[in-house]
């Protein structure tokens, strides 16, 4: 049997450069965080929406938008609507080293502000310690009809009863949570959850929603809906 793996957090790498990119995720899942890539600002924001991190690493300069607006965008963000977490610890990663641009950076709401070249154990340092000053940041539990999810002890109950979930099962529901009644493609959902960029014939969509289903409602198979032909929801509109 295999050990057991504990994850510490959840972080999005959002950096372009692929070297780079490789590095981090490399020392990042050597020290048991779950590691999100993301090489570009829509990478970014659409892990960030789905898939409720716990940290974003970010990069400024993106081939897509700048980083800042990204940061923008997150700060800004309502929480509700939006579904981006404006508490969202972030840590600014970039070449930009000037005093203006670090100012910049820190006013629109970087937690931190970290400069290339950088030592990567200084920067796991302060990860630590972003993470441990944002512990309060996350959401309570959120309820769907009788079904409640709740973010922080990874529970999931329908009614009064407890629904133990896989990992890639949580992280599937709690995507067709942010907007139960919407019809998420196949394709959204493979790109979201499991990081695919081209989906070809997988059924792991299918066979996750199957297992999920028959968790959350084995009698009467009330959640996680099939729209056959185009992806799955939540709830019937």
């Amino acid at each position: 049997m295999l050990p057991h793996r504990q994850e510490i957090a959840s972080v999005v790498v959002c950096e372009d450069d692929d070297v780079t990119l490789e590095l981090l995720c490399d020392h990042l899942a050597a020290d048991r965080f779950g590691v999100l890539p993301a090489p570009s600002a829509s990478d970014a924001l659409r892990l960030c929406r789905y898939n409720q991190p716990d940290l974003l690493l970010l990069d400024l300069s993106l081939p897509d938008a700048s980083g800042l607006d990204v940061l923008r965008e997150i700060r800004h963000a309502d929480g509700v609507e939006s579904r981006f977490d404006p508490r969202l610890p972030v840590i600014v990663l970039t070449g930009r080293g000037a005093a203006t641009d670090r100012i910049r950076g820190l006013e629109s709401g970087a937690d931190d502000y970290v400069c290339k070249p950088f030592g990567y154990p200084e920067l796991r340092a302060r990860i630590g310690a972003v993470l441990r000053r944002r512990t309060s940041r996350r959401d309570g539990p959120s309820r769907v009809g009788d079904l409640v999810i709740d973010p922080i002890r990874r529970k999931v109950t329908v009614g009064a009863r407890e629904v133990p979930l896989a990992k890639k099962e949580f992280t599937l529901l709690r995507v067709l949570a942010t907007d139960p009644t919407r019809v998420f493609t196949k394709e959204e959902l493979l790109r979201d959850v499991w990081g695919y960029k081209s989906p070809g014939k997988t059924r792991t969509l299918d066979s996750h929603a199957s297992r999920l289903r028959r968790k959350l409602d084995p009698e009467h198979g009330r959640f996680v809906i099939n729209c056959w032909g185009i992806g799955y929801r939540l709830l019937d509109g």
